[in-house]
């Protein structure tokens, strides 16, 4: 399927078949996709706690609102963000670049985040977005669906997890194969809207 197709055809879908496995092969060609996601300074906040544990997939069901995609379908990630990935270690993020970069860029992540709570918080949650997109999409490419969740308790959630210090919970994605296709797109507002040229 071409980007253009996957672009329109993914949609949030609530019910998956149980019985479907996607298979390890597959699970990781959409890891290697989803690092293909971009990220400010490429430091790549994001972390995917992958629930394999039946257990704990009941007690996710459970602060989700008893809500059966989380147990159904192939694949659930908890989509995590390490807000403090900018300090640790940042010449790792650019092992792969030209010296002159390197040299450029690594050297601004400090003082970029240095005492900025919320620019930090707010990077790391673009990045989990832009990386739940793009593995969405790339689900889709592959013929499987997804529901990307944020209708739980994330406290329950964060425990449930043993989220560490300095990290938050993004969201919830669920991946595999749909069984009932979803509504109608509910509606868009309009380019005029949506476009605001130059300025407000």
């Amino acid at each position: 399927m071409d980007t253009f197709e996957a672009i329109r055809q993914r949609r949030a879908i609530k019910a998956f078949d149980p019985t479907y496995q996607i298979s390890k092969v597959e699970q990781d060609q959409l890891i290697d996709l989803a690092m293909q996601a971009p990220s400010s300074f490429n430091i790549q906040h994001w972390r995917l706690v992958n629930v394999t544990d039946t257990a704990l997939r009941a007690q996710l069901r459970e602060a989700a609102f008893d809500q059966a995609q989380v147990t159904e379908g192939s694949l659930l990630f908890v989509v995590c963000a390490d807000i403090k990935a900018w300090e640790k270690d940042p010449q790792r993020y650019w092992t792969n670049a030209p010296k002159e970069a390197q040299d450029i860029l690594v050297p601004w992540i400090n003082p970029f985040y240095s005492g900025k709570e919320q620019l930090q918080r707010d990077e790391a949650m673009r990045s989990v977005g832009i990386l739940m997109q793009t593995m969405m999409l790339s689900a889709k490419a592959m013929g499987y669906d997804s529901c990307p969740m944020v209708g739980f308790d994330f406290d329950k959630v964060a425990k449930i997890i043993k989220l560490p210090k300095d990290y938050a919970v993004g969201a919830m994605l669920v991946i595999g194969k749909g069984i009932k296709p979803a509504w109608p797109k509910p509606g868009f507002i309009s380019s005029a809207e949506m476009v605001v040229e130059n300025h407000f």
